[in-house]
């Protein structure tokens, strides 16, 4: 495990290859599961606030699932989530023609239609971020339906920690993310001498 500041890295951050292949996985990470994604009561607010313009983009069953249950609901251990379609898939998920699966929040975001982008949660995958006390534990969150992902990070050469640069960013900040260049150098340093 690595310190930076208040939150403690998983050395796989820095070891593991991660780019994620819509194309081969078509989205799998907002059907599968048994839960939605991970939400905070900040981000509860913000989905709220844009929620009318959000539903402009969702299919007639993300629209029914939230008047009925609302945006969020708890997992089996009492965590805030977003809430799901019959229990299969996210109720922001909106379909492609091909069936790819994707996220009408972001899609309103792009559009100019609402000032929140996504869950960070979602953002930050395939990072977990755990509460330990007064710090965050992030890790690397293992997959099955990710394995597209990670042949195309290896292919591509870019690690975990590199991919998720931007939320990275947008929770710690610039100058904390600097320093994760800096660990990943002292990493690659100490390999080379091995």
């Amino acid at each position: 495990m690595i310190q930076v500041e208040n939150v403690i890295l998983s050395e796989d951050l820095f070891e593991e290859y991660f780019v994620c292949d819509l194309a081969a996985c078509k989205g799998a990470c907002c059907v599968e599961g048994d839960a939605g994604a991970p939400l905070n009561v900040e981000e509860i607010d913000a989905i709220q606030e844009n929620l009318e313009r959000i539903k402009a983009y969702l299919p007639e069953k993300g629209k029914q699932t939230i008047d009925q249950i609302g945006i969020y609901e708890r997992d089996n251990e009492g965590d805030l989530v977003t809430t799901l379609n019959d229990g299969k898939e996210c109720a922001f998920t909106v379909f492609t023609e091909d069936g790819t699966a994707l996220c009408g929040i972001e899609a309103a975001y792009r559009d100019g239609n609402s000032t929140f982008k996504k869950p960070i949660s979602c953002h930050l995958y395939p990072i977990r971020v755990a509460k330990l006390h007064e710090y965050d534990a992030l890790n690397y969150h293992r997959w099955p339906i990710c394995k597209p992902a990670c042949e195309c990070g290896s292919k591509l050469k870019v690690k975990i920690y590199q991919f998720a640069k931007e939320p990275l960013i947008k929770k710690y900040g610039e100058d904390w993310y600097k320093q994760l260049i800096e660990v990943d150098k002292l990493l690659e340093e100490e390999k080379s001498k091995k």
